[in-house]
């Protein structure tokens, strides 16, 4: 049985990690290669890197930050933030990242899912969907760090990039994120069972049980967090104990 992923998220502003709620209200959490290390040591399975303001700024991703990072953890490492071309993505992997996401640029222009995967694989491409259920109870993608709405509902939009050589989902609820009030369930479990690749469920993991939620009811392949691992409420490795002892299969 393959075990359920744990993943700390570092969302990156300024060379700082910063955390917000619904999107918005950003607020330090502290130095990014600090926490990195500490993750590694405390049994995360994997790390995600956002630098949240590049596609707005319109820069690269912090590739020397990235590279600080890579040195101080031993487990699997997903940059995303400012990625459009095959150097970019080389100059990531050269320097420590395993994994790309991207998001803005792949729903602008789908070609670069093919361009990516073939080149670097599917297993290094990971779409990151920003995603969010408006009053007429669909679910819309959103662009550029949740700042643009489309009116493309989420379902089609993962289909197409899996048809086009994604390998993973990173599905980020807007609704929930930062609420601390358990994950959007309807949505993660319903592109977990129309999809062949795995679903990471992100936004609104506030204690342990929401965890257990997403990954039976929501069919999460894994779950990311950010403020409930930054400020130390809840602990990977009791968050993990807990999990084990309710059934799930975790890496121990």
């Amino acid at each position: 049985m393959l075990t359920k992923r744990i993943i700390p998220c570092l969302d990156i502003k300024d060379g700082r990690t910063v955390k917000g709620v619904n999107f918005e209200q950003l607020r330090d959490a502290g130095d990014p290669i600090e926490l990195a290390a500490f993750y590694a040591n405390q049994g995360a399975d994997e790390l995600v890197f956002l630098d949240i303001t590049a596609t707005v700024e319109k820069r690269k991703t912090l590739s020397e930050l990235v590279n600080k990072i890579a040195h101080k953890i031993n487990i699997p490492f997903t940059v995303g933030g400012g990625i459009q071309t095959e150097e970019d993505v080389s100059i990531l992997l050269q320097n420590g990242a395993d994994k790309i996401s991207i998001n803005t640029a792949a729903f602008q222009n789908p070609d670069i899912i093919n361009r990516f995967a073939k080149n670097f694989g599917s297993q290094c491409v990971v779409l990151a969907i920003d995603t969010k259920l408006e009053a007429d109870g669909n679910w819309y993608v959103y662009l550029k760090g949740g700042r643009e709405k489309t009116n493309t509902l989420t379902m089609d939009w993962a289909k197409k990039a899996v048809d086009l050589g994604v390998g993973e989902i990173l599905l980020t609820s807007m609704n929930h994120d930062g609420t601390k009030q358990g994950f959007a369930l309807d949505i993660t479990a319903a592109l977990s069972s129309a999809l062949a690749v795995p679903i990471i469920a992100s936004g609104g993991g506030g204690n342990e049980a929401h965890f257990y939620d997403v990954f039976t009811t929501g069919k999460a392949d894994a779950a990311l967090a950010a403020s409930i691992f930054h400020y130390k409420e809840v602990a990977i490795p009791h968050l993990k104990k807990y999990l084990n002892e309710k059934g799930i299969a975790v890496r121990i």
